[in-house]
């Protein structure tokens, strides 16, 4: 479900349909527009913020064209809804049944926070996007949010790892974070930090050419306000850096699938090889393609299984008798 909703996050993220529900309603948004009424209701408020104003809005967006991004939207808030729901409705089940074992409810508790504060983040995200001056949300947020997401996919992974581990054998402890682990994660880090401002700032289609960005390796970019301030609000010099900071997280990826190797785990060597390999085909073939919809939405997806098999690796290297 994570995944999932990480996807439909990056559809919703390449349709520019964040904005198209301009209003939090945790329990009756639950509900879509049922009549011609309510959906022109939704549409007038739309109109109001800048991104209608300057961007859809003179383009010539029809109801049906607002129809189209509002499905995504939705669809992206209800999958946070069901997640929350298939995680809380078992824990509480399960704590009452006295299944959790020992020393598990406050990491299962912290997950469970750390879901809700996902859809609190993700509405500052759209907040940051609601005013007629802005016409896209802040990348920042936007990055706090799929950060969040993966942080979470990670963690679930790593928690189910550790009770598939309890469950085969009654005295067998949580793994630990290893020094290389905690190396590769940092490594990785920057680089789901870069292609979330890359996603933010629509920074994709600041080059449809590899290696090389107009013409030359290191692209001209703005460097009025200072170079840090280029490397994060600049998409001409993100992008330049998210796809060769991707070679130095391969080259982290390699070293901790070698060490779960050595753990005895090759699967999660495999899984980690094919996920990143794959994820750097599918971020070649997404510049050159011009940021096509459905090779970009798989460069999404396929960021997210290399999180969860980084965390299996992760777990191989840790785990304790």
């Amino acid at each position: 479900l994570v995944v999932l909703i990480v996807v439909v996050g990056g559809i919703t993220r390449l349709t520019e349909s964040g904005l198209s529900i301009t209003e939090w309603k945790p329990v009756t948004g639950t509900i879509p527009p049922l009549s011609e009424e309510q959906w022109l209701r939704e549409f007038e408020r739309y109109q109001q913020i800048g991104e209608y104003r300057h961007i859809t809005g003179p383009a010539g967006m029809t109801l049906d064209d607002y129809k189209f991004i509002y499905f995504w939207e939705w669809l992206h808030r209800l999958l946070g809804r069901i997640i929350g729901l298939a995680f809380f409705v078992p824990l509480v089940w399960f704590w009452v049944r006295g299944a959790i074992p020992r020393g598990y409810k406050p990491g299962l508790v912290g997950l469970l926070v750390l879901g809700g504060l996902q859809g609190v983040f993700g509405w500052f995200m759209v907040r940051s996007g609601l005013s007629e001056e802005v016409t896209s949300v802040s990348h920042f947020w936007l990055s706090i949010h799929l950060l969040t997401a993966l942080l979470t996919l990670a963690l679930l992974v790593w928690t189910a790892l550790n009770l598939i581990a309890l469950s085969r054998d009654p005295q067998a402890r949580p793994a630990r974070l290893t020094g290389v682990t905690a190396w590769t994660s940092a490594i990785l880090f920057i680089q789901l930090l870069l292609g979330a401002w890359v996603a933010g700032l629509d920074a994709g289609h600041a080059s449809d050419t590899w290696p090389l960005m107009q013409g030359r390796f290191v692209p001209e970019y703005d460097q009025s306000n200072g170079f840090w301030w280029a490397v994060t609000h600049d998409p001409f010099l993100i992008h330049f850096l998210h796809r060769w900071w991707a070679w130095v997280a391969v080259a982290a990826l390699i070293v901790l699938a070698r060490h779960a190797r050595k753990a005895g785990d090759r699967q999660a060597s495999v899984a980690v090889h094919v996920a990143f390999g794959v994820q750097i085909l599918l971020g070649i073939a997404t510049v050159v393609t011009g940021m096509a919809l459905w090779v970009a939405v798989l460069h999404q997806l396929v960021g997210a299984l290399l999180v969860a098999a980084t965390a299996y690796a992760a777990h191989a290297v840790g785990r304790r008798a």
